[in-house]
């Protein structure tokens, strides 16, 4: 079936089994947010709201929040079609016609990257005047600053080399309008915003709403700077992307998108956006931001908006977030022949831990590979960088731990790097775009003198812990590497006496959380730690000590991540909400 859009994907869904549909009259405002929570959770199939209060428009969620349904999509699982890709380039330079018939399913997919104009689009079936209180559009949790489209696809152009950007950045709807437009650091639109206000050039832009999976992951995919979307999506899907020529501005938009917004972002105006709870699990707190002014709206003929949630994971971003890295992981290779294999933990948010694999051909090459990764595109806003060995998998949690455990020694394979650009969403360092980062080399070497002491027994953990403090209220043991200890104030404070403690033997790191965080699932610690600490603040060691201006460590490593005062708040859905889901609940699925 040849997918060209969200109704034809929503289609192939259905005849699999992959969707349902909800009759049942839904409120836009949390409670659809929490229905499709609990979907994701249970592993239900997509959903398609067909009656929500006040809208005219049907809403779907969900659409890619499976792995079957990102496979159904691409046609293959993501793994397979990265290391296809990154074959084939390897073995194209210098190009050769064998190659291409070697590989006739890849060079086709690359010969479609050419997208096609077109002059009858399905999105410009229907033209009106903006008006966005007639669409489904969400509000995710309580605080938020108000209603947000959460799958815009924007369309933007370098003002001076006409170069095609296609991001993904929340609008909050101020009016039926106008919304803001959140360009973070690091952003391809930004960049563009940001050069049209260096030559004082009229910025219009596009925002394509519902489009077919292709075009949505490519979206969302951190492409190498001056790479076009439009151009990947024709990859992905194996035939070439559709376009059109905009109604009221200058540009190329989306021929088969269920909604086109079309208007200008003007260049002196700013206003508070926010607060929005994001994917880190906890609110981003408002401040100034672009806005977007909307002039004309298109769409088809009886259309489908689209909306997806980010908050505390797992949520559908992780789906995205991970068949993105599985596509394009791989081509790192092409630049760092020395990684065999990396990995962005989608439960810290993806740009709070990532973990890199390097076959070290000398000394310390791995500290110099995640140098040079914290300098590359979307890769530079990483908080936490992990090196490991060629034949450790960095997707495996405990695997990465245990090569901590054996090889790392602070005193030669720690880094901290302060006061660098940090993903806009991370607050922990109370700066906006902000923050310090470290990494830690956990790769083998002959020449590392890494001490492993003994292991306690588990009740002795038990004991020691309740001398030390009597504020540690739960505990963990992951992978004899990390101990986690839940507190209920002071984590500093605590996390520094486990660390200097000579009794405490056996774990290489010791992390302090809150009682938010559910430390005997794996997931959620991974959540609890790496998205609440500051490098620079919240990281000590056993001894510490200046050798001239640099700083050495020994013995273990302690990380207060315990929720502090300053940090929005974490995302929590309102019981109201939760009970009036539960009444209603097989109701939606008659």
């Amino acid at each position: 079936m040849r997918i060209y859009s969200l109704q034809d994907f929503i289609k192939y869904l259905e005849k699999n089994g992959e969707l349902i549909r909800i009759k049942t009259e839904v409120d836009a405002r949390l409670e659809v947010v929490e229905i499709s929570i609990r979907a994701l959770h249970e592993g239900m199939p997509a959903l398609l709201f067909e009656n929500v209060r006040g809208s005219r428009f049907p809403l779907a969620m969900n659409v890619l929040a499976s792995e079957k349904r990102i496979e159904l999509a691409l046609g293959k699982h993501p793994d397979q079609l990265g290391e296809e890709l990154i074959t084939f380039l390897e073995e194209a330079v210098p190009p050769k016609p064998k190659v291409i018939l070697k590989h006739p399913g890849i060079a086709k997919r690359l010969f479609c990257t050419l997208p096609k104009t077109i002059s009858r689009p399905p999105s410009q079936q229907v033209v009106c005047s903006p008006n966005l209180n007639e669409f489904p559009i969400t509000t995710s949790w309580p605080e938020d600053g108000g209603r947000f489209i959460t799958l815009p696809q924007v369309f933007t152009y370098d003002p001076q080399t006409r170069k095609r950007n296609v991001g993904m950045y929340r609008m909050q709807v101020f009016d039926k309008q106008t919304t803001g437009m959140h360009w973070q650091i690091q952003k391809g639109g930004g960049f563009h915003y940001y050069r049209a206000k260096k030559l004082g050039k009229e910025f219009q832009i596009a925002v394509a709403l519902g489009t077919d999976p292709a075009l949505l992951l490519a979206t969302v995919a951190a492409l190498p700077e001056g790479i076009d979307e439009v151009m990947f999506s024709g990859f992905l899907r194996g035939k070439r992307t559709r376009m059109a020529k905009g109604k009221t501005i200058s540009m190329l938009v989306p021929a088969d998108a269920e909604f086109i917004l079309e208007g200008t972002v003007h260049l002196t105006e700013l206003r508070m956006e926010g607060p929005f709870g994001d994917h880190f699990g906890h609110y981003s707190n408002a401040a100034e931001f672009p806005v977007f002014h909307i002039d004309t709206i298109t769409h088809r003929k009886n259309p489908i908006y689209p909306a997806t949630v980010v908050g505390r994971p797992p949520m559908e971003d992780k789906y995205l977030g991970n068949t993105t890295q599985q596509v394009l992981g791989p081509l790192i290779r092409l630049i760092h022949p020395e990684i065999c294999d990396l990995w962005a933990y989608y439960e810290a948010g993806f740009h709070n831990l990532l973990v890199v694999s390097v076959e070290e051909r000398y000394r310390k090459e791995a500290m110099k590979t995640a140098l040079s990764v914290m300098g590359e595109g979307q890769l530079s806003l990483t908080k936490c960088v992990i090196t490991v060995s060629e034949d450790v998998n960095p997707r495996d949690f405990h695997a990465v731990l245990k090569a901590i455990h054996e090889n790392f020694d602070p005193a030669y394979d720690f880094i901290m790097i302060p006061k660098v650009p940090l993903d806009t969403l991370d607050f922990t360092s109370y700066k906006m775009n902000l923050g310090s980062k470290m990494i830690i080399d956990a790769t083998k070497n002959e020449s590392k003198n890494t001490v492993n002491e003994g292991a306690l027994k588990l009740q002795d953990f038990e004991r020691l812990l309740k001398m030390i403090d009597t504020r540690i209220t739960d505990w963990k043991i992951i992978g004899e590497t990390l101990l986690v200890v839940t507190v209920s104030d002071n984590g500093k404070e605590i996390v520094t006496k486990l660390t200097r403690s000579p009794e405490i033997i056996g774990p290489k790191i010791i992390a302090a959380t809150s009682p938010d965080v559910n430390i005997h699932d794996l997931e959620q610690t991974i959540w609890g730690i790496f998205t609440r600490f500051d490098a620079e603040r919240d990281v000590v060691f056993t001894q510490e000590k200046l050798v001239g201006i640099s700083p050495v460590f020994r013995g273990k490593m302690g990380i207060d991540a315990t929720w502090k005062t300053g940090y929005p708040s974490p995302l929590v859905m309102p019981d109201e909400i939760i009970d009036k889901v539960n009444r209603r609940w097989d109701t939606y699925w008659k």
